[in-house]
């Protein structure tokens, strides 16, 4: 009786498993490795606030200053956010009857803080001083991006500990005067290289890059 299948079929399921495992099994780890990444997963997270503070009008258009609403960024670890009686020192005469407003105004009769979502989130098990980077000279968008142009914040970096490293390993391009650190809309000028390692040289900036520096 005549074969069904030519010799060379048997040689099919190998070729499969080969394929899956050989090709199709690297491609899916490399492409889970890359696309799952922080800078996929997290750039560009945008969340639905209970108020709909708009830092293009508070931090842009009438220029508060970063320090005003995130009072302890330069003595803290954390930047901390603006407790209602900060944000009610305006608002008790700004659009006080505002139906934008009704959380703040609910915030104060019930003595309890405004619910903000958290936007940038670095993990538990790795540490970040704010006040340390302000010292050194880094800007606040470094981090943020150039937070006084958005209507809602958004992540603007990764915040990975690749990222982290890569800044750790040549912070000149983000060193700035102490003048522009809360300047978000600042660009680094031709001559910048010669400035930033001035103020390295100055600070005695050497960001550490050993494992213990952010895994404490």
């Amino acid at each position: 009786m005549a074969q069904i299948f030519p010799e060379w079929s048997n040689k099919v399921p190998v070729i499969v498993l080969a394929v899956v495992f050989g090709v199709l099994g690297p491609g899916a780890t490399l492409a889970v490795w890359y696309y799952f990444s922080p800078e996929f997963t997290d750039v560009g997270y945008q969340p639905v606030q209970p108020i709909p503070y708009s830092h293009a009008l508070h931090a842009g258009e009438l220029e508060l200053d970063c320090r005003y609403c995130h009072a302890q960024v330069e003595r803290s670890a954390v930047a901390s956010l603006p407790p209602t009686q900060v944000c009610m020192n305006c608002h008790k005469l700004v659009k006080q009857d505002s139906p934008k407003l009704e959380a703040l105004r609910r915030s104060l009769a019930r003595r309890e803080p405004v619910p903000w979502v958290r936007i940038h989130n670095v993990p538990d098990y790795a540490y970040f001083n704010h006040a340390v980077h302000i010292k050194a000279g880094v800007g606040c968008s470094s981090c943020h991006g150039d937070v006084a142009s958005m209507e809602v914040v958004a992540q603007a970096e990764p915040l990975s500990m690749a990222w982290c490293l890569d800044c750790h390993r040549n912070p000149e391009p983000h060193l700035r005067p102490p003048e522009e650190i809360y300047n978000t809309a600042w660009k680094p000028a031709k001559d910048h290289a010669e400035v930033a390692a001035e103020l390295r040289a100055a600070h005695g900036i050497n960001p550490p890059e050993a494992c213990t520096a952010c895994h404490r």
